[in-house]
């Protein structure tokens, strides 16, 4: 009697901690009774609303289209062509095109100046199917001085494999002129660089397509820790209430796996999926170019509370040059000389409070000193040498 109650007891036990084990680790699919992986987290689908679409910050892997190259030659300009004694590919290349038609002209000496070598160069898409059209961008080789009026000849367009995958043709469209005289000339644009819309024709197709077996992968172009769950998170929400279930697991900053369902086409999954909204986030980022005296300062960007002075440190130094005349009747030589003045002036040195946990705030604390951009250019990184920028600084 004490074995049975014992035995009943343990298996009641057994049943219980076998009921707490199904109910916390779902069973898919493995032994029964063999606990399995828990159940993914679910975020809060609320917090990653926004109003950008999916689409917009994303790319499918394996969706991707591919480089070509060509060199090609341009006819019927005015003049403005390669000149072949300087660029002799450009005569051998004209010399090859007239063979090929039948017409030899290797043994004359020809100072044509109607042509130009150039390299022709393209983007293939993805999905393209033989007999599309796509656009080429021809630009100059040699010495032409303008690609205005020419005509591209057709030029295959290569691929890194090696194998011809379009064929260009085509009236350049070029956007500069340059125009010059015996002693001046005016140029406006890039003449030497042009394009033709529509200009190539696909001759082969890039193998490809969706997977079969329903997995699908999106990549984020500008990676972040919390943009990836927040599409997750919106993706699984509308999963739910669309198909029954969650599809999107995340796997790193950058990437996000979705597992399509059984009844629904790739594209028209990826259509569903890339209208939905999000709000993605970025860091604290303050990007600055030198060059242009461009400063961007991104929305989360703080900065600790620091005291800032600038004083801008002006020496001009003039040259004024002045005759030295002799006296009268003397054995002297008028010489010039030179006057060297200096003035120094130094401007500014009031010291003002920078700081500010959000981007309003930043932005009026540094024109309350009222800085050009070289001076706040130069000041952001003298606070970012003293730790009190909470941001990363990226110089350019």
């Amino acid at each position: 009697m004490i074995r049975n109650r014992l035995l009943l007891v343990t298996g009641m036990v057994a049943a219980l901690m076998h009921g707490t084990l199904a109910a916390d680790y779902p069973n898919n699919g493995g032994a029964r009774g063999v606990p399995s992986l828990p159940a993914p987290v679910i975020g809060d689908p609320a917090d990653a609303r926004g109003s950008v679409r999916i689409k917009d910050i994303v790319d499918i892997r394996g969706v991707r289209a591919n480089q070509l190259v060509g060199y090609g030659l341009v006819i019927g300009l005015q003049g403005t062509g390669d000149s072949l004694r300087n660029s002799p590919f450009t005569e051998q290349s004209m010399q090859s095109m007239l063979e090929r038609m039948g017409v030899n002209i290797r043994a004359q000496s020809s100072r044509s100046k109607n042509v130009a070598a150039v390299t022709v160069t393209s983007e293939l898409p993805a999905f393209i199917g033989t007999g599309s059209r796509i656009d080429v961008t021809v630009s100059s080789l040699g010495d032409a001085t303008s690609l205005m009026g020419g005509t591209l000849v057709m030029t295959p367009l290569y691929g890194a494999d090696g194998e011809i995958y379009a064929v260009a043709q085509g009236s350049l469209a070029v956007s500069g002129f340059t125009s010059e005289g015996d002693s001046e000339s005016l140029t406006q644009g890039v003449p030497t660089t042009g394009r033709v819309p529509n200009g190539a024709l696909v001759e082969r197709e890039v193998p490809g397509g969706f997977s079969d077996d329903g997995k699908l992968a999106i990549e984020l172009r500008n990676p972040d820790f919390r943009t990836s769950i927040r599409v997750v998170d919106v993706v699984n929400e509308y999963a739910r209430s669309r198909w029954g279930r969650p599809v999107a697991r995340e796997e790193d900053f950058r990437t996000v796996h979705l597992q399509r369902p059984s009844d629904v086409s790739s594209t028209r999954f990826i259509a569903e999926i890339g209208e939905l909204r999000i709000a993605p986030d970025q860091p604290a980022r303050v990007v600055i170019d030198e060059r242009t005296g461009t400063v961007i300062i991104g929305k989360d960007v703080q900065i600790s509370l620091v005291a800032v002075t600038h004083g801008n440190l002006t020496v001009r130094i003039s040259e004024m040059p002045s005759v030295s005349q002799p006296a009268p009747l003397s054995d002297g030589q008028t010489v010039v000389t030179s006057e060297t003045i200096i003035d120094a002036r130094e401007e500014g040195g009031t010291f003002a409070y920078v700081g500010g946990a959000d981007l309003e705030t930043v932005v009026r604390g540094l024109n309350r000193i009222g800085l050009k951009p070289t001076g706040i250019i130069a000041i952001l990184q003298a606070i970012k040498t003293a730790g009190a920028l909470q941001a990363e600084l990226v110089v350019q």
